[in-house]
């Protein structure tokens, strides 16, 4: 059979990728929730609660996918990145600008996520000073899916990242928008009669 390529010789690049996509997704969402809870959008008694453990649960899902998206990369026959490729921005002689900002916003994610497990030792100021940088992970990752994605330009995936977007770039307008000032002689609203 000359001239037919085998199949799964991109198998290991397509399962990378489709991890890239499930970890920006996850990430986004993470991001999402996590300033909801910052710029206080979510009021309900009870809720915050629930919406931490999922904005937890929701980061270490997308630290998961970020590692898995990696590693599937030492399978591809085609960029046989190694270890260092990988690893190591500018390693990676392929689309090296745009894959070093991905393995960049990687690592940071994985030092901004894993610093809530540590912050009793490392102070809860730095914590939150750490976490301050997160848009700015976020952003590079989505540099990193448009600039080294062989689907950057799809339909599907600009209109997938442009959902995901859309309520980070909300909740964070309302985070930094100034409180708007309550009347004079405006009494607070009970929930009960």
């Amino acid at each position: 059979m000359t001239g037919t390529s085998d199949p799964t010789q991109h198998l290991f690049w397509l399962a990378s990728r489709a991890f890239g996509v499930v970890a920006i997704v996850l990430v986004s969402l993470s991001v999402g929730v996590g300033l909801a809870l910052a710029g206080r959008l979510v009021r309900r008694p009870g809720l915050p609660a629930q919406l931490k453990r999922l904005h937890e649960a929701l980061a270490l899902a997308g630290l998961i996918a970020i590692a898995i998206h990696g590693l599937l990369l030492l399978g591809d026959s085609f960029l046989r990145p190694g270890v260092t490729g990988i690893a190591l921005p500018f390693a990676l002689a392929s689309q090296s600008v745009w894959t070093a900002v991905g393995i960049i916003a990687g690592w940071l994610a994985a030092i901004i996520g894993l610093s809530f497990y540590v912050r009793r030792w490392i102070g809860v100021s730095v914590w939150r000073w750490l976490h301050r940088w997160t848009l700015v992970v976020y952003a590079l990752g989505i540099a990193h899916t448009l600039g080294s994605g062989t689907d950057a330009r799809s339909v599907w995936l600009l209109g997938l990242l442009g959902a995901t977007a859309a309520p980070i770039v909300f909740a964070t307008t309302m985070r930094y928008l100034p409180a708007a000032p309550k009347p004079a002689g405006a009494r607070p609203v009970s929930a009960a009669p």
